[in-house]
Formats: structure tokens, C-alpha cells, sequence
């Protein structure tokens, strides 16, 4: 073709004489409209929806040569025909605003006001409030609530430091064990150690399992009070970790007079080592000297059968039916009282307590001349049976003295300790801290509630 706007010239544009001469026949029309403002059209109906009429050709320019059709264009290949535009949705018009009214007359929400809420979960009832206090009682106690003092420490002796707070708990059987040591407020002030000593272990596995729980407190104002309680403690945990699967036995079968005695020997064993150990010390027996008090609990989940012994002061309480029962034996009741459908047969005496109790632990001769004085204290023994619901609760003389001299305190504990799942390790230490205005001692306490 030649440059724009020159006259054609030669053979070069034949091409556009074989076309458009007057000659050529017409090829015909077309299916589908093809000129430029067919084309134009179909852009614009696919972007704006099907066109009108008027609106498909503009009006052409005054002396403007009109388009020349297709039919005018042999030799052009026709578009491949695609079917009909699809035409773009129009837009919804908006919901009317406000509610409208159902099929039934009840007000409907609508897109224009936004959902109501789901309606909250229904709470669960509680019988049970639990509120910490830090206090009861007419005041506040003297000493800070928080620790103020370290005890001195030896650097050649720095196993015998004894940490401010012990704490424990697990879950055997039918019941769940929570065992807490804190040291006193008067104590705390005046950088002393924690004098009570606490101890759980579980001997054996399975069901035939048995736990011990073991709390001592040293005699007051004594060097070596914490050390006496804590080797008391080891002491009557290996002598029942060396009977345990007899001690289990005789639990579950209810042998009460063979558990009596049988535990009196052990714990007049261990505080005889005590006393052994006070003299290789040179101390006078009063001055290594600690009470001792245990618990022992059986694994199998069918025996409910609680033991409790040791000697000294304390106490041993019962939650039952949301009232606090002071169960600690009395001097002159050292058996306990008995239980209905618990205890043995007759054996060597007519009440059914032998006096002695095979665990097969050899009594080889003291190495001590004189042997070791029997205890002062008398042996406090209880066995009984637990119901579903209940909250047994044993500790030193620290906590004892203001459960039986503070009303508010077994109050506060009945409201803390009576929902139906126990307390939690950390809210159980919180409980047993509760403080009392002239109570400033050392407290040892485990509780075990029964499912």
C-alpha cells in the first residue's frame, strides 16, 4: 500500500481493486452483524445491559461518508457467534427500614437493624460461694501476712533448710487428698524455721496401694525442733512403708484390733528413735522431742475405712452434712470410737484386741542401756468408715486451737470446703492461711474429701 494519502500506483495495490471493484461478487450476508458499531453495541450491552434503539448508531457527522456495511466486505471471515449477551443483574433494592411483621404478627428483625444477641448460656447453680478472706476474728493479726525473715542458714549444713510453705495433694480411690505445711506468722517475723514437718507418700500400687500422711511439730523454742519433726516423720513412714501391704489388708478385712496395736508398736518405735537420737546428741529427751499424727488412706476405691493415729496435740475434724464434728480421741478413749460394721472377731481378748501385731519387722535388742521411755502421750487411735459427701480434716495444734477458739474460721472453712468438687491446690493453700488475731504458730493440715 502506498504512504497515507497517495495515490495508489502499479501493480502494488491490486489487492484493493479485487476487492472492492465493481466486479466482484457479493458474498452474501452475514449471520451476525459485524461493522464497528455492531461491535460497539455488543461491548456496550455486555457492560450496560441490552441498548436501545436509538442509542446503537450515533448520528453521522454532515459530510461524513457513511459506513460502508458488511455485506460491501467480501472475503471477511465471519465472528464466531457466541449466543446472547448475558445482560449484568441490576442491584436489589434496599429492605425497608424498620421491623416488619411475620406471618404470625410477631415483629421480624431486618437487614437494616442489626442481630439481636444470642441469649447468654444458663449458669449453673452453686450451691456454694467461695469468698477469700485473708483474716476473721475482731482484727487484723500483728505480724505481716507475708513472710519477713530467712533463717540462718549453714553453709556445711544447707540440706537442713526447711522452706516456708509445703505443698501437696493427689487422687486415690474414692477421695482426694490436699496437705499443706505454712510456717507461723511469729516465725515468719522473726526469721525462725518452720517447726512442722509434713510428709505423704503411697506405698505399693494399684488398689493393694496404701498413702501415709505424717505431720510432727517440734517442741517450741528448741535449735533442733524442725529436725526432730522431719526424722519422726521419715521414721514412722518407713516403718509403714515396710508393713504396707499388711496395713492394707487388715483395712479392708477391718481388722481393728490388729490395726491398733500393730500401729502403737510402730509409733512407739519411731519416737524411741527420737529419744535414741536426742541422748546421742546429748539433749535431754523434752528437748528433741515432736508430736506425731497420721492418716492412712487405702487406694482400693470399695474400702472407705480412714485410720488415724499418733500422739500429742492436735486435731481431727469431720465435715459431715454441712456441720464441723470434733472427732479427736480422747485421753482415755485412745481407741476411737467404734464404728458400725468395723472390727474383728474375737482373738486373744475378750474385746478382740491383741495385744501385740505380727508385721513381720524383727525386734532386735536396743543398742541403748537404759531402752528409750515409752512415750508421755498417750496413742490416739481412730478407724472409721467414710460417707459420700464428707471432709476429714487432721492438723497440728497451729490450726486446731483456732478452729476450736475462733468461730468464724470452721465457719468460713464449712462455706469454703462444701461445694461438691474439693478445692484446688493454690485455693486450699489460700484457706489454710486464713489468719487468726492471737493465733501466730506454725499449721499442718491435710483434708480429704470423699466422692
Amino acid at each position: 500500500m502506498s504512504q497515507q494519502g497517495g495515490r495508489p500506483a502499479g501493480h502494488s495495490d491490486d489487492w484493493w481493486g479485487q476487492l472492492y471493484d465493481d466486479t466482484t461478487e457479493d458474498t452474501g450476508p452475514t449471520r451476525t452483524p459485524d461493522s464497528l458499531d455492531d461491535r460497539f453495541a455488543s461491548a456496550s450491552g455486555a457492560v450496560t445491559g441490552p441498548p436501545d434503539a436509538r442509542d446503537v448508531l450515533p448520528k453521522p457527522r454532515s459530510g461524513a461518508r457513511p459506513p460502508r456495511d458488511t455485506a460491501d466486505r467480501p472475503g471477511v471471515p465471519e465472528p464466531h457467534d457466541a449466543g446472547p449477551v448475558p445482560a449484568v443483574p441490576t442491584p436489589r433494592p434496599l429492605p425497608p427500614q424498620g421491623p416488619t411483621t411475620s406471618t404470625t404478627g410477631t415483629p421480624s428483625p431486618t437487614f437494616a437493624d442489626p442481630p439481636p444477641p444470642p441469649p447468654p448460656p444458663p449458669a449453673r447453680p452453686s450451691p456454694v460461694t467461695r469468698t477469700l478472706l485473708h483474716h476473721v476474728g475482731s482484727g487484723p493479726p500483728t505480724y505481716d501476712p507475708e513472710p519477713t525473715a530467712l533463717p540462718p542458714a549453714d553453709p556445711d549444713d544447707l540440706g537442713g533448710l526447711v522452706a516456708d510453705t509445703m505443698l501437696d495433694g493427689a487422687h486415690y480411690g474414692a477421695c482426694t487428698l490436699r496437705a499443706a505445711s505454712v510456717r507461723g506468722d511469729s516465725a515468719r517475723y522473726r526469721g525462725e524455721p518452720r517447726r512442722d514437718a509434713l510428709l505423704t507418700a503411697r506405698f505399693g500400687t494399684g488398689d493393694d496401694a496404701l498413702v501415709l500422711v505424717a505431720m510432727a511439730t517440734g517442741v517450741r523454742a528448741t535449735a533442733g525442733a524442725h529436725r526432730a519433726a522431719a526424722e519422726v516423720c521419715r521414721w514412722i513412714g518407713r516403718a509403714v512403708g515396710r508393713s504396707h501391704e499388711r496395713l492394707a489388708e487388715d483395712i479392708r478385712a477391718g481388722r481393728r484390733g490388729d490395726l491398733k496395736s500393730g500401729l502403737h508398736r510402730l509409733t512407739d518405735r519411731s519416737l524411741g528413735k527420737l529419744r535414741a537420737s536426742a541422748a546421742e546428741q546429748g539433749l535431754r529427751p523434752d528437748e528433741y522431742a515432736a508430736t506425731l499424727r497420721c492418716l492412712l488412706l487405702p487406694a482400693d476405691p470399695g474400702c472407705r475405712t480412714r485410720v488415724f493415729f499418733g500422739v500429742g496435740a492436735g486435731g481431727l475434724f469431720r465435715l459431715r452434712d454441712g456441720a464441723w464434728q470434733d472427732i479427736e480421741p480422747q485421753i482415755g478413749e485412745v481407741a476411737g470410737e467404734p464404728v458400725l460394721g468395723f472390727g474383728s472377731p474375737p482373738a486373744e481378748t475378750p474385746g478382740g484386741d491383741r495385744l501385740t501385731m505380727d508385721l513381720g519387722i524383727p525386734t532386735p535388742p536396743s543398742p541403748y542401756e537404759p531402752a528409750p521411755e515409752p512415750p508421755r502421750e498417750p496413742f490416739r487411735f481412730r478407724a472409721s468408715v467414710a460417707r459420700p459427701g464428707d471432709t476429714l480434716l487432721m492438723c497440728t495444734d497451729g490450726l486446731a486451737e483456732p478452729l476450736r477458739g475462733e468461730p468464724e474460721l470452721p465457719a468460713h472453712l464449712r462455706e469454703r470446703w462444701s461445694a461438691p468438687q474439693p478445692p484446688g491446690l493454690a485455693a486450699f493453700l489460700a484457706d489454710t492461711q486464713v489468719r487468726v488475731k492471737g493465733y501466730a504458730d506454725d499449721r499442718t493440715v491435710a483434708a480429704v474429701w470423699e466422692a
